[in-house]
């Protein structure tokens, strides 16, 4: 269950970007995105050491991903992390 979440999570709040050096999605800026992506799907998030477990076993190194955020979970974790620009 909690792979395919993770999965799921992947899929609609992430996108590969092959042109980076690894590590568009820092530790924290990762879990954060979980986070909005799960408010945003009425999801519980789970404790990050439980979401970095998750990452690992969907073949995602936390600390150099390749991947860039994308889509609604997006904006709102961009939103929440720096009220000024609303």
């Amino acid at each position: 269950m909690l792979t395919s979440h993770f999965q799921q999570f992947l899929s609609e709040a992430t996108v590969r970007d092959p042109g980076a050096a690894g590590d568009l999605l820092g530790p924290d800026s990762f879990y954060g995105l979980y986070v909005s992506w799960c408010l945003a799907h009425g999801i519980s998030p789970v404790p990050e050491t439980d979401f970095g477990a998750g990452m690992r076993r969907c073949g995602v190194d936390v600390h150099r991903s390749g991947l860039a955020m994308t889509g609604p979970a997006a904006a709102d974790y961009i939103l929440a992390s720096d009220p000024g620009m609303s």
